[in-house]
């Protein structure tokens, strides 16, 4: 299925040609995100430098009811950015400004493909960072986040994209622009800033988005605490918040996770450790101390064998390097991995990582778990071998870990989102209201369906038709065939 000659030629004119991409070798580098199992190679791939390049780009497809996909760094691990087979990828990777930095204010508006990271160096020299950071913060984007609402290691603390959003320019699937938000934190009337956010590109495209930064705490202090087993690091967590400590990242990593991490980048774990427990705090230098030495006092009753505190900051990026190279380093003892995404309460932990191991064992599959453990949001690698026909079984070990988080009072994803990947799984927490809901509320911004279709509403057309509006085939359209 072709697009129409005319509406390439219409979007070459307004982006200029070089950034309209038709080639089939060009199309192959779009054709998934970082969920490798959904793939679909996209008809067309534009790349707008603007938001009145968006505008044009959505327009067109708007009128020739063609489906579209916004993509940023393509990184997200739910199958948010596959795109759909004859549709358009909005590609906006042209649009990596950081328009304005306002201190006084607290406020930073940046386009949708600046770098995560990127905001934190900009402001970092006057004393202010941005504070969601996913693992893949060097390379993921804003407008990536705010579609999936991404957290990070500190979101346990400091909150997630949705907590630092403050406004958007949104382009809506039918080529409309909008404002929404502004600077304030609680802007009058209904919070579209909370639907929006979230909302993995099913209702509009951003294109500016302003954020929240915030200050740098006068103290920072990382620990690092070993344990023989994973009940042990969980309980280490219960106690830490019981005792009314928030700390800005509670993490955990076990056996399998931390020899990975150690062979990739040798961040120097305890030796012998089924468990490590990254703890961080930061706040008021005075509060900072005390926390921690209740910390190393918690850690040191459920059975800690070694508690470390880095020593500087080069010590201290060195066990972050660890935590933030686990999803990577998992290529170091597997050729293939999937990640799940569940969530449970924080005291039903250990039960579901002993749950995790039993699956683990029935499937024949290893499953490395890397985790934020404060929040309760699980992070298992199912480790399989796909040219081995093992991808299948890893799925449904998936699937299965899913269903225990589930089983213990969870939820389908903590950040990653839901995708093309969980789509299926939605009824098992949802009612049928609440998905009509959803829907409805989805047709009120995309009554044609074309933007991201396919994606976190489970529909028939998942099952093998091709998602959005139905459109006639090339020989439907010159008379050789028709619909039946």
């Amino acid at each position: 299925m072709s697009l129409a000659e005319s509406l390439v030629q219409e979007l070459r004119s307004a982006l200029g040609a070089e950034h309209v991409l038709t080639e089939p070798e060009q199309l192959r580098v779009y054709e998934c995100d970082g969920l490798t199992g959904h793939r679909a190679v996209p008809e067309l791939v534009a790349l707008p430098g603007s938001t009145e390049e968006v505008q044009a780009v959505v327009r067109a497809c708007h009128r020739e009811r063609v489906p579209f996909v916004a993509r940023g760094a393509g990184t997200g691990l739910s199958g948010g950015a596959t795109p759909t087979a004859g549709g358009v990828v909005v590609s906006l990777a042209r649009m990596d400004r950081i328009l304005a930095i306002d201190l006084d204010a607290q406020r930073v508006v940046v386009e949708p493909g600046v770098a995560n990271l990127d905001v934190t160096r900009a402001v970092a020299d006057e004393g202010f960072f941005y504070a969601p950071d996913p693992s893949s913060q060097q390379v993921c984007t804003i407008g990536g986040n705010v579609a999936e609402n991404s957290g990070g290691a500190h979101c346990l603390k400091h909150g997630f994209t949705a907590h630092h959003v403050t406004g958007l320019t949104l382009v809506l699937p039918d080529g409309d622009v909008v404002e929404l938000g502004g600077t304030a934190l609680d802007p009058e009337g209904p919070d579209l800033l909370g639907l929006l956010v979230g909302s993995e590109g099913t209702l509009g495209i951003a294109t500016r988005i302003t954020l929240r930064i915030v200050r740098a705490p006068e103290e920072v202090r990382t620990l690092l605490a070993g344990f023989a087993t994973t009940d042990a690091a969980g309980a280490a967590v219960s106690g830490i918040v019981a005792a009314g400590i928030l700390p800005s990242a509670l993490e955990m990593m076990d056996r399998l996770t931390i020899e990975a991490a150690e062979l990739a980048v040798a961040p120097g774990y305890p030796a012998g450790a089924c468990a490590v427990l990254l703890v961080e705090l930061d706040g008021v230098a005075a509060q900072v101390e005390e926390d921690a030495v209740e910390v190393e006092r918690i850690c040191g009753a459920a059975g800690a064998f070694e508690i470390r505190t880095a020593s500087n900051a080069a010590a201290r990026a060195l066990l972050w390097r660890g935590r933030k190279s686990a999803f990577a380093a998992m290529g170091r003892v597997a050729t293939d991995y999937y990640v799940q995404d569940g969530v449970v309460p924080r005291t039903r932990l250990p039960e579901v990582l002993r749950r995790i191991e039993e699956l683990s064992a029935a499937h024949g599959l290893r499953v490395g778990n890397v985790f934020h453990a404060g929040d309760g949001n699980l992070h298992p690698l199912v480790l399989y071998d796909g040219n081995a026909g093992e991808t299948e079984r890893a799925r449904d070990l998936a699937e299965a870990i899913l269903e225990a988080c589930l089983d213990a009072g969870g939820s389908l994803t903590g950040e990653h989102g839901v995708g093309m990947d969980k789509a299926c799984s939605m009824p098992r927490m949802f009612s049928e209201r609440d998905l009509a809901t959803f829907g409805r509320v989805r047709s009120a911004f995309d009554p044609q369906g074309i933007c991201n279709p396919g994606k976190v509403i489970p529909t028939p057309r998942l099952c093998g038709e091709v998602p959005g509006p139905y459109r006639p085939h090339a020989l439907e359209r010159v008379g050789v065939a028709e619909r039946l």
